[in-house]
């Protein structure tokens, strides 16, 4: 009965987001999903990939990774379509974003590691959503440890069904599924935080790319 329960519940909220974000993904000819940051788009070769994980680690607490949120966000409302966040620890602050960024944001919010990555497996099933982001940068390694490695190859072969980018941040890598393997190698001093383009001096070092991919080796 529990089993039917939980169908049920699951086609109900497929409808929602379908009625939420009617926006169905097409095929492009386009194979990658700009940022709209130059130099990161420059570094992985155009954008983030489509129909592929790209795992993006920052093992220096304040590397830049809610400025990347803040900046995708903005990029999803300058294009106009939607981009769903997979919060893995509750940790997201909407207000820097404004209401017109907001829009364009459906904010899953978690308080464990195993519940986001169900939730993203949801939404890369739903098909609706052209970037879908997963962060657990804040999840403790000891939780990030517990999830097999069966689940990112299940996540792989959802997003390989989709034109849709699929990034996963983490503290260090983990995601042996992930096409592209990026370390956001930022470090802010007191100064820097006043100005107003901090995500255009994000620093990206390319890690691991699959594919055949041609890419540069930093930006930022």
């Amino acid at each position: 009965m529990a089993i039917w329960a939980m169908a049920a519940s699951i086609i109900d909220l497929r409808k929602l987001l379908a009625e939420r974000f009617p926006q169905t993904l097409a095929p492009s000819a386009a194979d990658v999903l700009a940022t709209g940051l130059p130099a990161f788009d420059e570094t992985i070769g155009g954008g983030l990939p489509k129909s592929a994980i790209t795992e993006l680690s920052s093992p220096n607490p304040s590397a830049g990774s809610a400025l990347l949120i803040y900046a995708l966000l903005q990029n999803a409302q300058r294009a106009g379509y939607f981009l769903a966040l997979v919060d893995g620890q509750d940790s997201f602050d909407p207000k820097p974003s404004g209401n017109a960024c907001l829009g364009h944001l459906l904010w899953v919010r978690c308080r464990k590691a195993f519940e986001a990555v169900q939730a993203a497996d949801l939404l890369l099933r739903d098909g609706n959503f052209p970037h879908v982001i997963l962060d657990l940068v804040l999840n403790a390694p000891e939780e990030l440890r517990k999830i097999p490695q069966t689940s990112w190859y299940r996540l792989q072969r959802l997003v390989e069904a989709a034109p849709a980018a699929f990034l996963i941040l983490t503290r260090s890598s983990l995601v042996s599924s992930a096409q592209l393997k990026l370390s956001l190698d930022s470090s802010w001093r007191l100064r820097d935080l006043e100005q107003d383009c901090l995500p255009q001096h994000l620093k990206i070092l390319v890690k691991r790319a699959q594919g055949g991919r041609q890419l540069l080796t930093k930006a930022g």
